[in-house]
């Protein structure tokens, strides 16, 4: 009998001891996962918008939580000539001062677009109400289409009131004839991103207007997180031209395609006015 009970120890004691190392790979096996978890974590914590992959313009709504993304009256849009509201009646009062002599105090690539901050000086009424200049940037083809034409090139000049509301100038880019004033403004490039250049020039935005003023206007966002829905857009039915090598030297700076996909116009409304 004693060395079948000598064998039954040596049975449990060896049964044991092989539950050791299972209980270790379970506490590695948990600590891999935490790990991941906590990699995973780290990662969503430190995701910043783009224009492609996971943290393209359809994530947006996602990675930026307080933002209006995923609102009902956003930008860009499809504008469709034939759907538009023409009519002087109705049609948006607007009128632009734009000093010769106003200054563009730098350039700076911010990873999504090159932008031109200008000091104070040009300005533009609308309804009545005064918004500053605070910048120009470009988009890459264009955000905006008309009849479902993408152009090569969108500007877009940013303008805010006291109250923090927007109006945003849009810009249609053609290929074609050489434009001074782009010469101009491309003479300070080229910026890497993240870096900032002083100009300290005067710049004549007159000169990148288009010789026929008439607009389309509709209630919309910024086109870039946080998508804020108190934008009045007034986009120009006929596009300024540039030359292809002008288009290039933005295109080799910018990132590839920095456009957001037209958005649902749902019931908004789109006049078609001049100034």
């Amino acid at each position: 009998m004693k060395p079948i009970g000598i064998l039954l120890s040596t049975t449990l004691i060896f049964a044991l001891s092989s539950c050791q190392p299972s209980g270790e790979n379970q506490s590695h096996t948990t600590t891999v996962e935490q790990k991941k978890h906590t990699k995973i974590e780290s990662k969503t914590h430190q995701d910043h918008w783009t224009y492609q992959g996971e943290t393209g313009p359809e994530h947006w709504s996602e990675i930026e939580k307080n933002s209006d993304c995923d609102g009902k009256k956003q930008s860009p849009i499809n504008i469709i000539e034939v759907n538009s509201q023409e009519s002087t009646s109705f049609g948006k009062k607007i009128t632009t001062y734009y000093a010769p002599e106003t200054k563009i105090h730098d350039v700076t690539n911010n990873g999504h677009s090159i932008q031109y901050n200008f000091e104070k000086g040009d300005k533009l009424s609308f309804e009545g109400s005064e918004y500053l200049l605070k910048q120009i940037h470009f988009h890459e083809p264009s955000e905006h289409t008309i009849d479902g034409i993408r152009y090569p090139m969108e500007i877009h000049l940013v303008h805010q009131n006291k109250q923090k509301e927007f109006v945003v100038l849009g810009i249609l880019v053609k290929e074609g004839l050489a434009s001074e004033p782009f010469n101009f403004l491309e003479s300070y490039l080229p910026v890497k991103a993240g870096e900032t250049k002083i100009v300290n020039q005067s710049f004549d935005l007159n000169k990148n207007l288009p010789e026929n003023k008439t607009f389309f206007h509709y209630e919309g966002s910024l086109t870039t997180p946080p998508c804020t829905e108190t934008v009045d857009w007034v986009v120009f039915q006929n596009p300024i031209s540039i030359s292809v090598e002008q288009v290039k030297i933005l295109q080799m700076l910018m990132p590839h395609n920095n456009y957001r996909n037209e958005q649902p116009i749902n019931s908004r409304v789109i006049t078609k006015s001049s100034f």
